[in-house]
């Protein structure tokens, strides 16, 4: 099914070798486990940039990256430990890290040293794991990510001065925009994206889209807004969010089309509704992962905590007990599917 063949390597897809076109490789539980400290996601790939449409490795290779994504630092910071990130590393084979730090509901926008020393720590902790990092900035409520401007670029500079001579981290700077336009999207895009590359010149930046990352279409609109007035930058990516039950036929559509014109990174999907809670839509699920493997598109999964809901991976009261953290035992359902997908 890929355009260019890949074999897992520990938890890496690297391109041009044998064995493309198996459930493995197109997200099947048959994918391979751990990584190893010897072949990391970061030592196969090096430093990321965006190629054409696609994100590729240092050797200009395509690359698609899978992983989870935390929940609020603010609730469940005690999930994100050496134990829990040794399992999505090496148990789960996980090869990247979204690191959450909602701006509005008890996150950043209340103690911003406390929340950026948070993100800093688990920055380090990922990248002791050769994992890459997606620096999540949590806006959600309000929408409009230009209220947050001034907050964005004292978190993005102040994460920049710590880590931005490193390789393996992209900065993600508007999760879900909503009630906004693009054009609003886009102005704020192009405030904070100098902000970023001050302190990261050749990291890889992630701009959210319309209408809770939809690419406008919850909002009524299309890709075709975006394409027609792309942000003037270089090396980004545009992001895409789904939750399977919710998010059918037409979202799945437009994914398609819009990864064949427009650089795509799914940072968020949950295989259950858009609260990420109730039943599972595994087959709806598996045809996105199908999608994107086939266009080599990376995605994170939502989300790595045990919180009540069936979109959090790990049984209610684990992260409260530090585990054990390893198996398919400590998962709920949905977490059991995911990590048989990661790896």
């Amino acid at each position: 099914m890929l355009a260019a063949a890949v074999v897992t390597v520990g938890s890496t897809a690297v391109a041009g070798s044998p064995g493309a076109g198996t459930a493995a490789d197109s997200g099947g539980a048959a994918a391979s486990g751990a990584a190893t400290a010897e072949v990391t996601p970061l030592a196969a790939h090096g430093a990321l940039e965006v190629c054409g449409v696609r994100l590729c490795g240092e050797d200009g290779q395509e690359v698609q990256l899978r992983g989870m994504s935390s929940h609020g630092t603010q609730w469940f910071e005690n999930c994100l430990t050496d134990g829990s990130l040794d399992a999505l590393a090496y148990d789960w084979g996980a090869d990247v890290l979204r690191v959450s730090t909602y701006v509005q509901e008890g996150g950043y926008e209340t103690d911003p040293a406390r929340f950026t020393d948070i993100a800093s720590r688990v920055i380090d902790q990922a990248t002791d794991r050769g994992m890459y990092v997606v620096v999540d900035w949590h806006q959600l409520s309000p929408g409009d990510p230009n209220v947050n401007t001034a907050a964005a670029k004292r978190f993005f500079t102040e994460i920049t001065a710590r880590h931005g001579d490193q390789d393996n981290l992209i900065y993600e700077i508007a999760n879900e925009p909503n009630g906004v336009s693009w054009t609003g999207i886009k102005s704020y895009a192009e405030e904070v994206i100098p902000v970023v590359r001050a302190g990261a010149p050749d990291a890889v930046v992630l701009v959210g889209t319309r209408a809770w990352s939809s690419f406008g279409l919850s909002e009524g609109a299309t890709e075709q807004e975006i394409a027609n007035n792309p942000v003037n930058a270089d090396n980004i990516m545009y992001t895409f969010h789904f939750y399977a039950a919710s998010h059918g036929d037409f979202y799945l559509q437009a994914l398609a089309r819009t990864a064949d014109k427009l650089p795509v990174f799914v940072t968020e999907f949950g295989t259950q509704d858009y609260a990420g809670e109730g039943a599972n839509d595994f087959a709806m699920s598996q045809r996105y992962l199908d999608l994107m493997a086939e266009k080599n598109i990376s995605w994170i999964n939502w989300n790595f905590s045990d919180d009540w809901r069936s979109g959090a991976v790990f049984n209610t009261g684990t992260c409260a007990a530090d585990g054990p953290w390893t198996g398919p035992g400590v998962l709920k359902e949905a977490g059991v599917w995911i990590r048989d997908r990661i790896g």
